[in-house]
């Protein structure tokens, strides 16, 4: 075997750096390398797409579960005898869990694969959504929505990397929407609510057991592994076994780093993203001091500090961003029951069909895909194949533009004398905003901070699933105190303070990028 093949990752999910090469000019024999037949960008496009879109639903099927909770509320608060707002803690708990998991799966699927986490937490999604379905008592319930919360979330972590894994950089974004998981709730809302009505609130999740369950046996049966350095430490233990010689090795057979020290990384790297800590406590041993010193008010971290990085302050301030869209998301499954069935008198399956406007703008947002590729096209031209990562926020303009227009129209729809189709249509420039606005981001982030894409993106999960659990838990009050017009124009009026970002960024980002040892040059 002659190992001259030169193995590059794309260096989107951390950890694939240890099994980058450099040229030697002594070339070790014994190195095991990646090769034609082993790479798997490499695989035949059918196959890649099947994966691809296995996952995608296997994605699809963990983020809906997070929203059917919001339409099972008045049905579990019936049967368990508790009140509405301890019911609304189904959601809160399941998207904490979707936040804490990738901070916990992300090292794992970087020890041991990306398929054995699918695996596995697929099945113990599967095992422990049954006593959700069955549970006799509003604390079974609970508990296993925050379990179930953290079994799907692999989805959320390691599924981007798959993609990345399987296609090369220039076209991961034509296929970023697959695994997007923000695009996911809002048709399980009408489903849910529809259901609700004609049957127990317990189908919801019986039928979400049904819907796992196929998931499982696809996974099995269409995903192989696509986590390189895992691809490599096989091949050489096959050839260990096969040539009887124990001197073949992989790249990553050389890390030292254990598993335990990778989740504490994990979880470290994160937290420290949002806060300015002497260099004298970044030590590993000191995780505990970060979270303590951690600063509330992201968006102050961009002048504190002559020291502090730029690109840190960038990441957070667009992480605070989308964090807000998504916590307003998760509102929306609370504030349009109160807009249509308290003002307009919908029944609650009426009320499960306005989630489609949300989602009819989701689609148009997506169709417009083609156009975006053929712009970022030419300006990869313009560039010679190497455009500025800031070129991805053109489509977040459009987003920043789109989301308060369409809750402002919205606030000032929800009279009684106004028609109710009209907050309906208001809920489509909403949801394209939302799309636009999360995957320019996704992507810009991916480009622009590549050395540490994992660590913002893992801080992206936390803090929007932190944002999307909160949020849910004030929604009724907020609409008591405030109204329905005051309460929706409030939300309206905080992402018109967020829209300028995209702006300011594509001018100052690639000066930003220039004084960062983070970001690409």
């Amino acid at each position: 075997m002659t190992p001259t093949t030169t193995l590059s990752l794309e260096p989107t999910v951390e950890g694939g750096s240890e099994a980058q090469q450099s040229p030697s000019k002594d070339i070790d024999p014994f190195l095991v390398t990646l090769e034609p037949e082993d790479n798997p960008q490499c695989m035949s496009t059918f196959r890649r797409w099947l994966a691809v879109l296995v996952i995608s639903s296997a994605s699809l099927c963990a983020t809906c579960a997070s929203s059917v909770a919001a339409f099972t509320e008045a049905g579990s608060s019936q049967t368990f005898h508790v009140s509405h707002e301890v019911t609304i803690l189904g959601i809160s708990l399941y998207v904490s869990g979707l936040g804490a998991g990738p901070l916990l799966v992300g090292p794992l699927s970087e020890m041991y694969g990306r398929n054995i986490i699918y695996r596995i937490s697929y099945i113990l999604f599967f095992i422990l959504t049954f006593p959700v379905a069955f549970a006799p008592n509003i604390g079974v319930f609970l508990v296993f929505r925050l379990l179930t919360g953290l079994c799907g979330a692999a989805f959320l972590s390691v599924a981007g990397g798959s993609v990345s894994d399987m296609f090369p950089n220039t076209t991961v974004a034509k296929f970023i929407n697959q695994v997007s998981s923000f695009i996911k709730p809002w048709w399980m809302s009408s489903f849910a609510l529809c259901s609700d009505q004609n049957a127990s609130w317990r189908w919801t999740y019986w039928f979400m057991l049904c819907w796992i369950f196929v998931e499982n046996v696809l996974l099995f049966l269409s995903v192989p592994e696509t986590y390189v350095p895992i691809i490599l430490k096989e091949k050489a233990a096959r050839l260990r076994k096969v040539t009887g010689n124990v001197s073949y090795y992989a790249p990553s057979d050389n890390v030292q780093d254990g598993l335990v020290k990778s989740m504490m990384i994990s979880c470290y790297r994160p937290f420290r993203m949002f806060c300015k800590v002497p260099s004298r406590r970044r030590k590993l041993i000191k995780v505990t001091e970060l979270l303590i010193f951690d600063r509330m008010a992201l968006l102050l971290d961009t002048w504190y500090g002559i020291k502090s990085d730029r690109c840190v302050a960038c990441i957070k301030i667009l992480l605070s961003r989308n964090a807000l869209l998504l916590g307003i998301l998760y509102l929306a499954f609370q504030a349009f029951p109160i807009i249509f069935e308290d003002i307009h008198h919908f029944n609650d399956q009426m009320t499960g069909l306005t989630f489609i406007g949300i989602g009819v703008g989701m689609l148009a947002g997506i169709s417009t895909q083609p156009f975006w590729n053929k712009l970022f096209a030419r300006e990869s031209l313009k560039h010679d194949g190497n455009p500025p990562p800031e070129v991805r926020l053109i489509m977040g303009q459009v987003g920043a533009v789109l989301v308060p227009v369409g809750l402002f129209w919205l606030a000032f729809t929800t009279y009684p004398q106004v028609h109710w189709i009209a907050p309906i249509i208001a809920s489509v420039p909403f949801g394209a905003g939302i799309y636009f606005v999360f995957t320019s981001t996704f992507t810009y982030l991916v480009t622009a901070y590549r050395p540490i894409a994992a660590s913002a993106m893992a801080a992206n999960s936390a803090l929007r699933s932190t944002f999307a659990a909160v949020f849910p838990l004030f929604a009724s009050a907020m609409y008591d105190r405030l109204g329905t017009v005051g309460a929706t124009a409030l939300l309206a009026g905080l992402t018109t303070i967020m829209a300028p970002l995209p702006f300011i960024f594509y001018r100052i980002g690639a000066r930003l990028r220039s004084k960062s040892k983070f970001a690409v040059s």
